[in-house]
């Protein structure tokens, strides 16, 4: 039997096709539907469900409009309840795609409609399970995010049906079966998962943590110990996902909509909306427009842009490297953010040929910091996450995570000279931009972060620690 698993890096997402006798189905897709339409073309094939594990937090899935354009029959798990016509299965249901068969397999506890898929071959020999976010490669999916929909499912409830699930509709399945997991590592949908994307079943019976013999309580300890806040947009992409929206044909004629420099100007005036820089840091630190924020499309872009702009309605005015724009409005709309309204036509370089204000940040090498620092005393913010703070730091530094920058602004020092650092350069580049926007001028910002701080003889770091938190 055949899977093909169509990965996206960017937020360690895994959707499935499979295709057989001129019939197919879509697990979990993404927003941007045309690579499964043209999968499917390509094989001369009718798309005939689409199939959803569980109503994603993460991502606004793209089951609506592929449902639309193929025509084909979306499926839930039991005891979903969308905002839209699909079908809401019973546990062990099967459904037909060609001659393979899908069974779903009822399995709550990430959220209480999660459902694993188990994939039947044309022989009727079981292949592999899609899993969702009930069991990912080293993990198991956290069960603390359905209470920001649903407040009286409390973590511990969702965790004691997790371990249900897992020992009473998975663990008892075949050790040969494949597993085929929504996520990887990256994914801020658990707390562990591995790099791999794929493995057996029995080889993770051996060795995922949540699969070991121990007692309910154990296991619901274990899954919630050093679980963080989940990123603030995930309930509203749930919520998107449950209710409706916009076609992405709409969102994309919306958003692709070249402005000159003038034009660009007047509209960031008349609506107020966010100025949002999408090039590299490297490049965003020699200049760029005032009081834009620089979230870099090379890295997680889309788990920063929800993290970090609260009002997923938010107006958007984008500046990208050219050629990129279109890529930067799919990645907004992935989680949810549907609203930019234009991009800089020409790019920063229209802007400065325009002679329009530019602003700039001041970025240091790893040894320049060292440097620095010894000729003076000066304060240093790092901006990676706790874990990694408390892991290795340097001496005498505050950790200021990213994702709670906006809490500790009254920390930073006004008329005195400060020192920004992530772990090589990337979110402090979004912090330094975010602090430029609030007034900020006096720091500078260390290009290769921690990464080449810790190659520095002379850098006073702490010694090991490894948190309680950290399995």
């Amino acid at each position: 039997m055949k899977v093909e698993q169509i990965y996206t890096g960017c937020i360690a997402h895994a959707a499935y096709y499979i295709e057989n006798n001129g019939e197919a189905a879509v697990f979990d897709p993404l927003r941007e539907v045309g690579p499964y339409l043209e999968r499917a073309q390509k094989d001369n094939a009718k798309i005939k469900y689409v199939f959803e594990t569980h109503f994603h937090a993460d991502f606004v899935s793209g089951h609506l409009d592929l449902a639309k354009k193929s025509g084909g029959e979306i499926v839930y798990g039991p005891t979903a309840k969308p905002g839209f016509d699909a079908i809401v299965a019973e546990d062990n249901q099967l459904f037909k795609v060609g001659d393979y068969t899908v069974k779903v397999i009822h399995t709550p506890g990430h959220t209480m409609e999660s459902t694993t898929y188990l994939l039947i071959d044309e022989n009727g020999n079981e292949h592999g399970i899609i899993t969702g976010d009930t069991l990912f490669i080293g993990d198991v999916g956290r069960p603390d995010l359905a209470q920001h929909v649903i407040e009286d499912l409390t973590e511990r409830k969702l965790a004691s049906h997790l371990y249900d699930s897992l020992h009473n509709k998975i663990l008892p399945l075949s050790d040969d079966l494949i597993v085929y997991p929504n996520h990887g590592a990256g994914s801020a949908c658990g707390k562990m998962m591995s790099k791999e994307t794929t493995d057996t079943l029995g080889n993770q019976k051996k060795t995922n943590y949540a699969l070991q013999p121990m007692e309910k309580e154990e296991f619901i300890d274990k899954l919630l110990d050093g679980l963080t806040a989940p990123p603030a947009y995930f309930p509203k992409n749930v919520l998107m996902n449950i209710q409706g929206y916009e076609s992405l044909d709409e969102v994309m004629h919306r958003g692709h909509q070249p402005l000159s420099p003038e034009a660009f100007e007047a509209a960031a005036n008349e609506t107020r909306a966010l100025i949002l820089d999408t090039r590299h840091a490297d490049v965003f630190k020699e200049g760029f427009i005032p009081n834009s924020i620089n979230i870099g499309l090379d890295s997680n872009f889309a788990m920063w842009v929800g993290e970090l702009i609260p009002d997923i309605k938010q107006q958007i005015l984008l500046v990208t490297d050219e050629g990129k724009e279109e890529e930067s409005i799919i990645r907004l709309a992935r989680v949810g953010y549907d609203h930019a309204i234009g991009f800089l036509k020409g790019g920063f370089s229209a802007w400065k040929s325009a002679n329009k204000e530019v602003d700039s940040i001041d970025r240091i090498t790893a040894a320049e910091m060292v440097q620095m620092t010894k000729e003076k005393d000066v304060q240093i913010f790092d901006v990676r996450k706790k874990s990694e703070f408390d892991s290795h730091h340097l001496v005498g530094a505050e950790n200021t995570p990213l994702n709670q920058l906006n809490e500790f602004i009254a920390t930073f020092p006004k008329n005195e000279t400060f020192i920004l650092h992530c772990a090589g350069g990337y979110r402090s580049m979004i912090a330094a931009s975010m602090l430029k926007a609030r007034g900020f001028d006096n720091f500078v910002d260390v290009s290769g972060g921690f990464n080449d701080i810790k190659e520095q003889k002379e850098a006073k770091l702490t010694d090991y620690v490894c948190p309680s938190t950290m399995l």
